[in-house]
């Protein structure tokens, strides 16, 4: 049996050990605490760490197999009561749930669409306002004279 020669503790070693693999970067320092943490479990023997990857790689594959949120990995509705009557109840519930948000984002769409369209308009109410004021204050502005009051 051999021994490791940093233990998987809280000593002055490993928080130095720690302290530097943050300071050049921080994925090692990150694994130095979680050797300091979960070190023991793998007992510092290949055999303890085999299993323990095992055990992982075994809890990951039932997670997968068994889908997130009702949903199988195949992309279909995996049934959450067990009686088929209820999800497909459910499921008709879903779609119109599905189509009556589509509506009403369509709406908001065209709400949005129309507010643009009045700000549109009132920009160029105010800019076309604005224009006729400038232009409308200069000295003899459009009455066909010249600076000299001559006709042109």
């Amino acid at each position: 049996m051999h021994t490791a020669v940093i233990k998987p503790q809280w000593g002055p070693f490993t928080i130095a050990l720690m302290v530097l693999g943050f300071v050049v970067w921080w994925p090692l320092g990150l694994a130095m605490l979680a050797y300091i943490l979960w070190g023991e479990m793998f007992g510092g023997s290949a055999e303890k760490a085999e299993g323990f990857v095992n055990r992982s790689r075994s809890w990951a594959e039932n997670c997968g197999a068994r889908g997130q949120h009702g949903f199988h990995r195949h992309g279909g509705f995996r049934s959450q009561s067990g009686n088929a009557a209820f999800d497909e109840y459910r499921a008709e519930q879903l779609r119109k749930l599905d189509e009556e948000r589509k509506r009403l984002d369509e709406e908001v769409n065209g709400f949005h669409e129309y507010m643009r369209n009045l700000r549109m308009a009132r920009d160029r109410e105010e800019f076309d306002r604005f224009m006729r004021d400038k232009n409308g204050n200069r000295p003899n502005y459009g009455d066909g004279q010249n600076n000299n009051g001559q006709n042109v």
